[in-house]
């Protein structure tokens, strides 16, 4: 099976500062790969570099397998969508108005929202419980929710790839773990193929099907989350010490600092 996205070798610097080296992983369609590791690490650069806002200086990034470069703007908005760490949104339009933006790479060019453009957007709205703040503009809304119109907006592109960039931000508990429960059914139902940064170890343990631990723009480890959430591989990318051992509630793991003796 062709990967939905794939990077081959990539590297990226800016200037003379040199962010990754020699990246590589994909992922398959119906897959949650989760991108973790410290700050600075290169999970953001990443990101923009699988989008396409940023070209490797080294390596190849494919959608589809083809490389992304070949591909015209309108067509990878079809088939990826991106909700980037604290996007800006310049003029106040409503949060509506904002997922709708989803939809423009299906739209006739100078073409207007249809029904069913309108049926996907406020589904995606009620499906991330931001349906009540339709006609509110997006600068008068909480940080959370703020957090979650963006995300409605990505899945109102019905993509086959999802890039998100610490999409927990801002949230509270419940919407940490109902955010995360859309991307399992979207995996799940879809076959949509997700790539999301997180700084939550805990989080990533319990909803990601592959982890890819960046340490000084390499990649350090990657596999299925009980093979990198080591407390050896993660002392050593993080530079510090940690507890790792197995959540009896979820049955997934459990990763907590250790503080220094005394």
């Amino acid at each position: 099976m062709t990967a939905h996205l794939e990077a081959d070798q990539v590297g990226f610097a800016y200037g003379r500062r040199a962010v990754l080296d020699a990246v590589s992983f994909a992922v398959a369609p119906g897959e949650l790969v989760g991108v973790i590791g410290p700050n600075g690490a290169g999970k953001t650069t990443l990101v923009r570099l699988l989008a396409g806002v940023l070209a490797p200086s080294t390596g190849t990034v494919r959608l589809g397998g083809r490389p992304l470069r070949s591909y015209r703007r309108r067509d990878v908005a079809r088939r990826l969508a991106v909700v980037p760490q604290d996007a800006h949104v310049q003029f106040p339009f409503t949060a509506l108005e904002i997922v709708l933006m989803g939809r423009a790479a299906h739209l006739p060019r100078l073409g207007f929202p249809r029904a069913r453009d309108l049926a996907v957007a406020r589904a995606a709205m009620e499906r991330l419980e931001v349906g009540h703040l339709e006609e509110r503009p997006l600068d008068h809304v909480s940080g959370g929710e703020r957090q979650r119109v963006l995300l409605s907006r990505a899945l109102a592109q019905e993509p086959d790839v999802l890039l998100l960039d610490e999409p927990t931000t801002h949230l509270d508990l419940r919407h940490q773990a109902g955010i995360h429960e859309v991307l399992r059914d979207l995996v799940q139902t879809r076959g949509t193929a997700i790539v999301s940064v997180l700084h939550d170890l805990n989080l990533a343990a319990m909803y990601c099907d592959r982890l890819v631990l960046l340490a000084d723009g390499r990649v350090a480890r990657m596999g299925p989350p009980s093979e990198v959430l080591t407390a050896d591989a993660l002392g050593s990318a993080y530079r510090t010490s940690v507890y790792v051992g197995p959540n009896a509630a979820t049955g997934s793991l459990v990763v907590l600092p250790r503080r220094p003796a005394r």
